[in-house]
């Protein structure tokens, strides 16, 4: 049993070295200039960062170690890896002002690590993200990759893609260092993001999700890099939709508080 045991515990970090390790060959691959396969890497290293967490919680095997060498691989597959890969791709032509923008997003998505590990060596649970997870921020990168890759090969192309979407690929990476900034700044943000951790598939909004989930997957299918670019920006989107919502909220509350008072309660006394 107590053989077992450690085996549950071993679990969740053997993941977490799978995405360790292929994060560092994202790194490789960009090094290379293997721009779609360093890519599909850091695509790959969030499977398994996704992986671990569920293992992790499933089996009630959440360590202290577990976090740090979650967080460490991370550092590396999301935020080293993307920056590395952007570099290569673009911002190296900028020479001083690039090297400046790889270095915000590899510290911003540090700093962004080290605020989840406070808050959740405070116990703070939560059913939002504070920020944009690195992992996101790291597939919007990545899945950017993918599609403009498809967009430069143009007629060698065999998968099927979005007209729409690869018109605007010129315009995405003309924008690309711009994106970098905005992207680095959401992750240092308070801009609240979904989380998806309490999914239990016995409650009315999980089917719904379950069936989003299904009709996603049929999407990646027919149109695999360019269906997961617009899942990506989806959700990096959905916090200023669901921030802008908030604050509209708010002050109507606010509004209709001030309202709801007396003449007696608001006018000034005497």
């Amino acid at each position: 049993m107590v053989n077992i045991r450690r085996g549950i515990y071993v679990l969740p970090s053997i993941f977490t070295g799978a995405n360790l390790g292929i994060g560092f060959l994202s790194v490789i691959y960009s090094i290379n200039e293997q721009f779609t396969a360093a890519a599909w890497a850091i695509l790959a290293s969030i499977i398994m960062d996704m992986v671990d967490g569920r293992i992790a919680r499933l089996t009630n095997t959440t360590s202290r170690f577990g976090l740090e060498f979650d967080s460490l691989s991370d550092l590396i597959s999301f935020g080293v890896a993307p920056a590395i890969l952007m570099y290569q791709m673009l911002l190296s032509g900028m020479k001083g002002p690039g090297i400046a923008i790889a270095l915000f997003y590899v510290m911003a998505g540090a700093l962004r690590l080290a605020r989840f590990n406070v808050k959740a060596q405070d116990g703070e649970a939560s059913t939002e993200f504070s920020g944009l997870p690195i992992p996101a921020a790291a597939g919007m990168l990545a899945s950017f990759v993918l599609s403009y890759q498809l967009f430069l090969d143009g007629q060698e192309v065999t998968v099927k893609t979005i007209p729409l979407i690869m018109k605007k690929m010129p315009f995405f990476f003309h924008m690309l260092p711009l994106i970098v900034i905005i992207i680095s700044m959401l992750m240092i943000s308070t801009v609240p993001y979904q989380a998806f951790k309490k999914f239990k598939a016995g409650r009315p909004k999980s089917l719904h999700l379950i069936s989003l989930f299904l009709v996603t997957i049929l999407f990646i299918v027919t149109y695999p890099q360019n269906s997961i670019f617009i899942i990506f920006l989806a959700y990096l989107l959905s916090g200023f939709v669901g921030y802008i919502a908030r604050y509209w909220r708010l002050r109507k509350l606010l509004i209709n508080s001030f309202k709801s008072k007396s003449p007696d309660e608001t006018s000034p006394q005497k």
